[in-house]
């Protein structure tokens, strides 16, 4: 059983790590906090009598491995992940503890199964990077969608959000991914990801979300983590994704706002539809998710995972994206107090 058994949080104290903390203690978990603000960290374990923490940053391989001295996983939420994800993966693979991160950043998932596949698969740990809302919880959606296909032409994800205010981490993310990029966009076409040359706006088009969102204009080339996560273990050549103007825009302001909790457990009033569609030919299947706060959503991904690997639900070890370890099915059922799942004809 893995009640009771350590889980190391490395960036404890940020927005989503907040979440991750209360959703570990929800089931019964012991949350170790990890991260190199020793005052956040003091503060944090004030307010969790019981809850220890150590200080440790990505750059600092002692400190990090004395960090996991104990724990049964880690799961990473310290975003730039291009900073934090192969440190504290490698911390973890040399301990031999199972790693589970929310990253978001399209080259640092990338990274992660380019460069260290290799090496979670010798320790035979299992590594699961954008173990989040983005990334992950679309693995999981096209995953479900395909069902019995072994291929599809082309694989859609569209994002509704009603609002997208960032937290810092998104946007210190965001700078690093901009730099990476040095002015391209980035897109998954013919098999692999294209990095182009482009002028002006983002282009938009109308995307038809089920009821009540209904039609609403979306940027078309606004690509996320799932064009990494899905083409690793499914044969589909083209995987698109949309975000809503309106959420893209809030996002892009320069006086964008972190969330406002309206609820006990620190959620914003934030909506979200994630809306798959996968194609094969003339055929389509289609599988809409929704909810509410895509930052507290990512808390039960990640935790669901990580008890998923401690209880030995998985289908392989290694870097593997939701939609491969998992049975997407049965994990987004398990989801069921945190999204709506609906399988569409």
């Amino acid at each position: 059983m893995s009640a009771g058994q350590t889980v190391a949080v490395f960036g404890a104290y940020g927005h989503t790590g907040r979440f991750v903390v209360a959703e570990l203690l929800g089931r019964g978990f012991v949350p170790l906090l990890v991260g190199r603000d020793a005052d956040k960290l003091q503060a944090m374990a004030y307010a969790h009598p019981g809850l220890a923490y150590r200080v440790a940053s990505a750059d600092g391989p002692a400190a990090l491995d004395k960090a996991l001295t104990d724990a049964a996983a880690v799961i990473n939420t310290a975003g730039p992940f291009a900073s934090t994800a192969t440190a504290v993966i490698e911390a973890a693979l040399r301990a031999g503890l199972p790693y589970v991160d929310v990253a978001a950043e399209i080259e640092a998932n990338a990274d992660t199964f380019a460069n260290l596949a290799d090496r979670a698969r010798e320790a035979d740990v299992a590594v699961v990077p954008a173990m989040a809302f983005y990334g992950g919880l679309g693995d999981l959606l096209v995953t479900l969608a395909m069902r019995d296909w072994t291929t599809a032409d082309e694989a859609q994800i569209a994002y509704g959000l009603s609002s997208w205010h960032p937290t810092g981490g998104t946007i210190a993310s965001g700078v690093v991914s901009h730099d990476r990029r040095d002015g391209r966009r980035v897109r998954f076409t013919g098999g692999r990801l294209d990095y182009y040359a482009a002028d002006g706006d983002l282009p938009t088009v109308d995307w038809d979300f089920p009821a009540p969102l209904g039609r609403r204009s979306v940027f078309s080339e606004f690509t996320m983590a799932d064009v990494v996560t899905i083409p690793s273990h499914l044969a589909i050549p083209e995987v698109r994704t949309y975000m809503t103007t309106e959420a893209a825009q809030d996002l892009a302001a320069p006086d964008a706002q972190a969330p406002t909790a309206v609820d006990d457990s620190g959620r914003s009033d934030q909506t979200f539809t994630v809306d798959v569609v996968v194609r094969s030919g003339d055929e389509r299947r289609r599988v809409v998710a929704s909810g509410q706060d895509i930052y507290a959503v990512s808390a039960p991904l990640a935790v669901e995972a990580i008890e998923r690997i401690l209880t030995g639900r998985i289908r392989t070890t290694g870097v593997a994206s939701a939609g491969e370890i998992f049975d997407a099915a049965d994990f987004l059922d398990a989801m069921s107090p945190y999204l709506t799942v609906e399988v569409l004809p």
